[in-house]
């Protein structure tokens, strides 16, 4: 196997808040490849954003404070830098598109000098050639009158757009590393289809490896190599596609394929809401977040954290893991509900 992009750790990080310490990531350990599409999905509050602002160098502190792990990028720990530091990294090594592009673009700076800003930082480029530099970007994510359009302010470009330019900017120095968080929402599924198209096409093109975090089990079954299911600040659950939506491991996990509107052969299956409510992070329980709301939970989910530990699913491929005391297969899931 070949050395992983990107390894992180045993990540942890927490907000200093009124009502207390929110441990929004709780240790997550994960690899990334070259080439590689990672989709992470969960609940809004599982800490799937939180972890990925991590990585960028982009939590607040004070109040957020990232109290442990490591994040290795070609050996070099990015949790271990300094801002100067992370300056030449961010937007260079790995990129960001953050999920909503009317606040992310400044609205007092032309799209041109929000696209040159970073070419001219990290790649050393002169006015003139920064300038060609994001007019040839904006032209490659698919905006038409690219040479006129990119002196206008983002207010002009619609939602769509919006999100293209966001791609332009992320991909301009050719990160190895691109994470993409939401970069579907509040789009039709006509621009939704088109952006991941051009997501998956700039990947194919320049080899760079994607951290892909949706809501929409669609979009990962679509684009996605493996997933991370993430609940209460812990990965509950990690797989490759075809193992995730066909045999699930974590109860969660099938509670949200269940919830998820989608069609077999003869009708539409009937949704299931997942019962009761996403943890507090201020006050975690002491054992399993996810057993108050699991149809399968046992005494010992109380008391005790399960570890994530490989699972022996009928042909599962490499690094299939949940975190769960129970046993479970699809057939047993069925058996239980039905």
């Amino acid at each position: 196997m070949t050395e992983p992009l990107l390894q992180v750790r045993d990540l942890q990080v927490q907000f200093n808040t009124e009502n207390g310490i929110v441990r929004a990531v709780n240790g997550i350990s994960f690899d990334l490849a070259a080439g590689e599409t990672l989709g992470i999905v969960g609940e809004s509050g599982s800490g799937k954003s939180v972890a990925n602002l991590a990585l960028m160098g982009l939590v607040p502190q004070p109040p957020g404070e990232i109290v442990g792990g490591r994040a290795e990028m070609r050996g070099v720990d990015l949790l271990g830098k300094s801002h100067r530091e992370l300056t030449s990294i961010r937007g260079n090594d790995i990129a960001m598109i953050f999920q909503d592009p009317m606040t992310a673009l400044n609205p007092f700076l032309t799209i041109a000098e929000q696209l040159t800003e970073a070419t001219r930082l990290h790649l050393g480029l002169s006015p003139k050639d920064a300038l060609d530099h994001a007019i040839e970007m904006l032209e490659r994510v698919g905006i038409p009158a690219a040479k006129q359009r990119v002196f206008e302010y983002p207010h002009q470009f619609s939602g769509g757009m919006r999100q293209r330019v966001m791609i332009a900017m992320a991909l301009s120095c050719q990160p190895d590393v691109l994470i993409a968080d939401e970069p579907t929402t509040a789009l039709d599924v006509t621009i939704q289809a088109q952006i991941l198209d051009l997501m998956r096409d700039l990947q194919q093109k320049d080899g760079t490896a994607i951290i892909l975090i949706t809501h929409d089990l669609g979009v990962v079954a679509s684009v996605c190599h493996r997933v991370l299911v993430m609940y209460g600040g812990r990965i509950v659950e990690q797989a490759d596609v075809d193992s995730l939506f066909h045999r699930p491991q974590h109860p969660y996990t099938h509670g949200l394929l269940r919830s998820a509107p989608r069609w077999d052969e003869t009708r539409q299956q009937e949704l299931v809401a997942i019962e009761g409510q996403p943890p507090d992070m201020a006050q975690l329980p002491a054992g399993c977040a996810f057993e108050p709301r699991c149809p399968h939970r046992i005494d010992r989910c109380q008391n005790e954290i399960p570890d994530l530990l490989p699972v022996a699913a009928e042909g599962p491929s490499e690094n299939c893991a949940a975190a769960c005391f129970v046993d479970l297969s699809v057939a047993k899931l069925e058996e239980s509900q039905s």
